[in-house]
């Protein structure tokens, strides 16, 4: 899908979940949460064009799968971090979701350690 279509899946979704949030609040709480999870899993059948071209600049760069897919991981985790963060804070739980983002960063910094030390020994040895 297009990112118009997306845009106007979630705008009509919103002008549902709002009248319906007169009648019964948790329905477009539910209505929400449903229109989220589609446009979620349509950003995520991007993935295959995006590790297709990843493989491509692997070859053609010559660098090390490790730092590739450590990029793709961090990718993912921000992208589901902010996912569920997003539902937590729209469910009314914002404190929760900021405790998402926070973890979701936390890991992200953790799995780039090593791509930072290797990065650090690179330069320590180009400096020597």
């Amino acid at each position: 899908m297009t990112v118009i279509a997306i845009s106007v899946v979630g705008i009509i979704t919103v002008m549902l979940a709002v009248q319906l949030k007169g009648l019964k609040g948790e329905y477009g709480t539910y209505l929400a949460a449903a229109a989220v999870c589609f446009i979620f899993f349509c950003g995520a059948s991007k993935l295959e064009s995006i590790l297709d071209a990843a493989r491509r600049i692997q070859e053609m760069v010559q660098i090390n799968q490790v730092y590739l897919m450590t990029l793709l991981k961090i990718t993912g985790i921000t992208y589901i971090a902010e996912f569920a963060a997003g539902i937590c804070k729209d469910a009314g739980y914002g404190s929760i979701g900021n405790q998402i983002e926070i973890f979701g960063k936390l890991s992200i910094m953790a799995m780039s350690m090593p791509v930072m030390l290797a990065l650090l020994e690179a330069l320590k040895e180009l400096m020597a």
